[in-house]
């Protein structure tokens, strides 16, 4: 078991050496990292982590209107925010990355979230998310990690992201949890400039890491077919940005 959780965590540390363009269990994602969303393979707090993976799983999700379980989840990180093809369900690598978040959430009860998981919920403004705002934020604050053109910062090996690509090809595609201003403006807040902001002591206000979310999520960037998300549209968060709502 510690060797399937150790290569797990590999897996979450290095996905592009494995699945990425050249990678060596399958050339199926984008060349990004689960780790570059996941911050510490997922056991940062407020970092998007693992925590509560294990202990809320299986789950009805309103997103595809059913009952997921953890394959189901990782596979949709393969799809959307890889902008890849998820592993098989049987694979070794999958089984790996399974041992693993079921390891990080090991002392958490079961239907328990604890503080500190996923991704901050930030009060909304009073005007609207501006992305011109935000290219100045971007400017001053990203530029010089994640490239003038959202184009990131690939390692010594030419291989994987050491700053993963914000916009473009090689990033999220419009199927990715990230898309959405809520969860992409906490996550910058709990946790960007990278190795700077934390939780308790964030770089940003409330309202840069708003703008700032807001024009990086204007840029292009892959497509995906949405047609079937959010079956029951009254249960379509305010701010997934397609149509149609409810209202």
């Amino acid at each position: 078991e510690r060797e399937s959780v150790t290569y797990g965590e590999d897996i979450i540390v290095n996905t592009s050496i494995y699945f990425g363009p050249h990678g060596s269990v399958a050339p199926i994602t984008n060349g990004m990292n689960c780790q570059n969303c996941h911050l510490n393979a997922g056991k940062k707090n407020w970092g998007n982590n693992y925590s509560a993976v294990f202990s809320t799983y299986p789950k009805y999700r309103d997103r595809s209107g059913a009952m997921e379980s953890i394959y189901k989840r990782v596979a949709d990180c393969f799809e959307r925010s890889l902008n890849g093809i998820a592993p098989d369900s049987n694979s070794r690598e999958y089984q790996a990355i399974y041992t693993y978040i079921r390891w990080v959430g090991k002392n958490v009860k079961k239907g328990e979230k604890p503080v500190g998981s996923g991704i901050e919920k930030l009060p909304l403004l009073d005007r609207a998310a501006d992305p011109v705002k935000g290219k100045v934020v971007y400017t001053a604050q990203c530029q010089s990690c994640h490239g003038s053109n959202g184009e990131g910062v690939l390692n010594l090996n030419k291989v994987s992201y050491q700053y993963p690509p914000l916009w473009g090809a090689n990033s999220y595609n419009t199927g990715a949890g990230l898309l959405r201003l809520s969860n992409f403006a906490g996550y910058i807040k709990s946790n960007m400039p990278f190795n700077q902001a934390t939780h308790r002591n964030p770089k940003l206000t409330t309202e840069e890491a708003w703008d700032v979310a807001a024009f990086v999520n204007s840029q292009p960037r892959p497509s995906k077919n949405l047609i079937n998300d959010w079956p029951d549209i009254a249960k379509k968060p305010f701010d997934h940005p397609f149509g149609p709502f409810a209202d």
